[in-house]
């Protein structure tokens, strides 16, 4: 090695990359909870995770300034765009992005929702920019505008939560199976863990010595795919069996008074307990006052069964969504026919009597971990932008 007059070895330029790596563009992140925001809040996180170097910029269609954003970094810069106007709001986006797109060239854009990807592919792909649609689930399920066929069409990649979710997208839309890509949802095992029942809950309601079945969801009246409906209907057959069950709803909506009157009409009013809105922070403690976590649903994948799972509670579900990827096609919990109520009165008995490895608790949750943790989703993540 050479060196100069001082002893030291010379010193070499280097080629600094100012090159914008990706954009991620998407309609809402922080103005409200739900499965979609939740996920992409997972995906940030590990972003932020990968240490790449990644320099990023978002791009965010109903959020606004002022809004709680722990991922604001030297790798994620964002950008808002919220307007009394949508029209005008989204106006102003679209010419923004098309500006950093003229300007910085990046590797790749990732549309964060379909009602998005006719204006992604008619902003990418005259400039030769790839892009990448992320879905979600049902959004994606049923036929899809002509526009938004062929946005998803041009696209070179998909992105996906579940081989559910990827079936009827690409039954539905005519999509090439081998250009949908798994990034599947994740559970942070730090977040949600086991633990004994907490006393003030059980009293709040009235859960002392009783057998607890949970669901977590909203209580829409178009969302009556959740089962709420359908364990309710299963509860006289369980409890000839476990005369100490009751059964807690956690969520709100429009549909709480017809389930309440089914419960009433079954004579289990009493073992039926609506607690209502739970926040998220406060999940955790009602999870363990679950002996089983019951959700006969249809799901694109269904982050609550991982969230149980992660607290050491089992789990069932419909047999035929996305919940065959979190509860490995009935490795980790009951899947029965999500409208069979005598499907369902079955299996929470067995569930109840506590003799089958998916009732492990420390098992269920090692699993979920293992395959659905932070880690194992930093990895797929890494694993799908390095492939591009």
């Amino acid at each position: 090695m050479l060196t100069n007059v001082m002893g030291e070895k010379p010193k070499t330029s280097k080629k600094i990359n100012t090159r914008l790596n990706h954009i991620f563009v998407f309609i809402e992140i922080f103005a409200c909870e739900g499965g979609i925001q939740s996920y992409v809040k997972d995906i940030f996180q590990a972003y932020l995770e990968l240490n790449a170097g990644y320099k990023t910029e978002v791009f965010v269609l109903r959020d606004t300034p002022n809004c709680s954003n722990p991922f604001e970094s030297d790798s994620l810069k964002f950008h808002y765009f919220k307007n009394q106007s949508p029209q005008i709001g989204r106006i102003s986006m679209a010419g923004a992005l098309l500006k950093f797109l003229l300007q910085k060239r990046p590797q790749r854009v990732f549309c964060g929702h379909i009602k998005l990807a006719v204006l992604i592919q008619t902003l990418c792909q005259p400039l030769g920019i790839p892009y990448t649609v992320l879905t979600y689930g049902k959004e994606v399920w049923e036929p899809l505008k002509n526009q938004e066929r062929r946005a998803l069409a041009a696209a070179s990649e998909i992105w996906t939560i579940s081989r559910y979710s990827r079936d009827r997208a690409c039954a539905a839309n005519g999509i090439d199976p081998n250009k949908v890509k798994m990034l599947p949802c994740a559970i942070d095992g730090d977040k949600f863990t086991p633990g004994s029942k907490p006393p003030k809950l059980v009293d709040k309601y009235g859960l002392t010595d009783a057998k607890v079945l949970m669901t977590v969801a909203r209580l829409w009246s178009g969302d009556i795919y959740k089962g709420v409906d359908v364990t309710i209907r299963a509860l006289p057959k369980i409890a000839q069996v476990f005369p100490e069950v009751k059964y807690l709803v956690i969520g709100r909506g429009d549909d709480q008074p017809r389930l309440a009157q089914l419960a009433k009409d079954l004579g289990v009013s009493a073992r039926v307990v609506f607690a209502g809105f739970v926040p998220t922070e406060d999940l955790i403690a009602h999870y363990r006052l679950a002996d089983a976590y019951i959700m006969p649903s249809q799901e694109g994948f269904g982050i609550v069964y991982l969230e149980a799972m992660a607290c050491g509670v089992p789990v069932l579900s419909g047999d035929a969504d996305g919940s065959a990827d979190p509860l490995q096609d009935g490795k980790l919990g009951w899947r029965v026919p999500h409208r069979d109520a005598d499907a369902v009165a079955a299996a929470c008995i067995e569930i109840l009597h506590n003799n089958d490895q998916r009732c492990d608790g420390q098992w269920l949750r090692e699993q979920a971990i293992a395959h659905f943790g932070t880690t194992a989703f930093r990895q797929q993540l890494l694993s799908l932008i390095k492939s591009q």
